[in-house]
């Protein structure tokens, strides 16, 4: 066999593509797609909306509370009552200011919602917003 032949049939078997940048490329961008992403917390449980005319759409950074149509009130998935909207809000509103929406059922009495609105504004939330279907 030719020895330059040999030479080049040896350097061809030697090399190989090195995957390990490739990875790291891959694990940075999962990386940062994780740290980038916005989550969105909702209130867990089914309301009826009313309608309005005026509806308009809110930015995502906002905390959701929910009044069922038998009265309760829900933060997260958690029924938190009327008694825990304000411990429950005063430390999410502490650091940032945040839009408080709140969602309620359109059976619901408007003493019961404005229980609800007047401890969210006591819980220091200078925003508060009812949420309708448009």
């Amino acid at each position: 066999m030719n020895p330059s032949l040999r030479q080049r049939i040896e350097a061809e078997q030697d090399q190989h593509i090195d995957l390990s940048p490739l990875i790291d490329v891959v694990f940075i961008l999962l990386i940062f797609f994780i740290v980038t992403t916005v989550f969105v917390r909702e209130t867990g449980v089914e309301v009826d909306k009313p309608q309005a005319v005026s509806a308009s759409q809110l930015d995502k950074n906002l905390i959701l509370l929910a009044i069922t149509a038998d009265g309760s009130v829900y933060y997260d998935s958690s029924n938190i009552g009327v008694t825990g909207i304000r411990p429950t809000l005063s430390p999410l509103l502490k650091n940032s200011e945040k839009p408080v929406v709140i969602q309620t059922d359109k059976s619901v009495s408007a003493e019961r919602l404005l229980q609800v609105l007047d401890e969210a504004k006591l819980a220091g939330a200078s925003n508060v917003s009812i949420a309708s279907e448009p």
